[in-house]
């Protein structure tokens, strides 16, 4: 069954996130002006994959393009890079994109990326079914299980997937709901990632500001810079 759903603003900010039916493949319509979380992935993902890359969408496919994916696609040991914008790693990759962009200056684009990586988990590692988050050098371990996909539908046009995970176990202090974006969509491991998390069913979907971004933890700045600018 498919669920349409309109809203007017989408400036909220924070970790929140919606799940769906199980194995679900929901459909829904954003209408904002500027949808900043869609308009970063096609910024960062402008390249057309060989066939050893990976399958990455620019914002346009067809509904029978995307399949389920299981949590292994993001498996592994992954580091936010909000340090490394803090640090200064990352000025080069936003000077590289002031210089194609006449519009924005390196510093608009740094304001625009503080708000959309800013996070206080510097670390998740995903393994098996279980998801844990390193807040402050605290982790907080969940088991999850797959709850399904969001189309999101912008109202420019172009598009996007959510993955989304619910916690199953009894833990506590992890989010009842997990969700990943990652320009890919069907199963295929992932090589960065957005997310968000939170226990607000029907607020995930408004939250287009804020994506804390993850990219693999044996990987230092400067190659994450340069994977971005390349990108």
């Amino acid at each position: 069954m498919k669920r349409k759903l309109n809203w007017i603003s989408m400036l909220a900010f924070g970790f929140i996130l919606v799940g769906c039916a199980e194995n679900s493949k929901e459909e829904v319509n954003a209408t904002a002006d500027d949808v900043t979380e869609e308009k970063a992935h096609e910024h960062d993902h402008q390249h057309e994959p060989n066939e050893k890359q990976e399958k990455i969408y620019n914002g346009y496919f067809e509904d029978e393009e995307v399949q389920d994916r299981p949590l292994s696609d993001w498996s592994g040991d992954w580091q936010s890079v909000y340090p490394y914008l803090q640090d200064g790693t990352l000025d080069e990759v936003f000077e590289h994109k002031a210089s194609q962009d006449d519009s924005q200056t390196s510093e608009d684009i740094r304001s625009y990326y503080e708000t959309g990586y800013k996070t206080t988990t510097d670390r998740i590692v995903i393994e098996d079914r279980f998801i844990t988050f390193y807040d402050h050098g605290h982790a907080h371990k969940g088991e999850y299980a797959y709850d399904g996909y969001e189309i999101l539908t912008y109202e420019k046009g172009n598009r996007g997937v959510r993955f989304i995970f619910k916690h199953i176990g009894d833990e506590t202090g992890v989010p009842a709901y997990v969700q990943f974006s990652d320009h890919i969509i069907a199963p295929q491991k992932s090589g960065h990632y957005h997310i968000y998390w939170g226990d607000d069913h029907e607020a995930l979907l408004k939250e287009v500001s804020n994506w804390p971004t993850y990219y693999p933890s044996n990987m230092d700045g400067h190659d994450i810079a340069h994977e971005m600018i390349a990108h």
